[in-house]
């Protein structure tokens, strides 16, 4: 029997209240915020802790310090930048 398209509507309400429930928020009340995909801000905030620690690795010479720099460095970038094929296939498998 098929799902009638209220219904429809009501399971994805409540399912993007469970995932992004600022967001859904924002939304009621009439003053969009954007979508949990799209907020980076600790991602930048990762980055440029990491390039300060590379620099400051690569100002004392200290090979810890570089390493440790470059990894966070990559963690970072890979937040800021994600592939986002692979963020749709994540989303409809959970779904």
């Amino acid at each position: 029997m098929p799902q009638s398209e209220d219904q429809r509507l009501v399971d994805l309400e409540a399912r993007l209240e469970r995932d992004d429930p600022r967001f859904t928020r924002a939304m009621r009340t009439g003053r969009p915020a954007r979508p949990r995909e799209y907020r980076r801000t600790g991602a930048w905030w990762a980055l440029a802790l990491g390039v300060a620690v590379l620099g400051s690795g690569i100002a004392l010479a200290q090979g810890l310090l570089i390493a440790a720099g470059l990894v966070l460095v990559g963690m970072a970038a890979q937040l800021v930048d994600p592939d986002p094929s692979r963020l749709g296939r994540q989303r409809q498998r959970r779904w």
